[in-house]
This record gives C-alpha cells, sequence and structure tokens, in this order.
C-alpha cells in the first residue's frame, strides 16, 4: 500500500478544538487536552513511535496552547485510519460545547541568530 504524500498547495486537513465553550468559558479541568491526547496516543501511523511509542502523543491528535488557550489539533488523517476515534474527538467537542475552527498549525519560523 503507497502512502499518500499531500502537497504544500493542498488545504489544511487539520482543526482545533480549542478550551473555549460557544459562550466563551474556560473549560475544566485544566488539563483537558493533555488527557485527550493522552486517551488518542495509540492511533499513530504504522511502525511509528518505536520502544517509547506509549509515552508519546499520536500525530493526529497533539495538544497546543494558541494564545493562551489549551487546546487540541486533530489531523483528518485520522477519519481514515480510525472512524471511531476520529467520532470520539469530534463527539467530546460538542459534547462540551468546545470551540472547532478549521487551520492549520504551521511549523515555527527558525529564529533570527544572533552574532
Amino acid at each position: 500500500m503507497a502512502d499518500t504524500i499531500q502537497s504544500p498547495d493542498a488545504p489544511a486537513r487539520e482543526f482545533f478544538i480549542q478550551g473555549i465553550t460557544s459562550d466563551g468559558r474556560q473549560f475544566r479541568p485544566s488539563d483537558w487536552a493533555e488527557r485527550l491526547c493522552g486517551v488518542m496516543a495509540c492511533f499513530r501511523p504504522e511502525g511509528s513511535g518505536g520502544r517509547n511509542a506509549h509515552l508519546q502523543y499520536s500525530p493526529y491528535v497533539r495538544p497546543v496552547l494558541l494564545n493562551g488557550v489549551r487546546s487540541v489539533v486533530v489531523n483528518e488523517d485520522l477519519r481514515q485510519i480510525e472512524p471511531l476515534a476520529y467520532h470520539f474527538v469530534v463527539n467530546f467537542a460538542k459534547d462540551n460545547d468546545l470551540q472547532i475552527l478549521q487551520a492549520c498549525l504551521l511549523p515555527d519560523a527558525e529564529a533570527p541568530k544572533s552574532t
């Protein structure tokens, strides 16, 4: 089975679940993102992770801090790999009235080197 490589010009295939409810309240507990990502840690590309895979978040569901708001980045590839896991994450956001944003996480720009 061949791997699919996404073109750099392809649309974003990620979305963010923000730890803010639709009425603007901060979601609790404060470590909700890490807990959710911990539950999803076993969903990863075949052959990845190695010996310490159980200590790493899945590349498909990972916690981030965006503008001071705890959030989770979900890669749409999870839907193909494990549809039930994908629906679990989406339903978690809906059931808890969390905001979902379509976007993609860009790599950090390299900081300028001081001379």
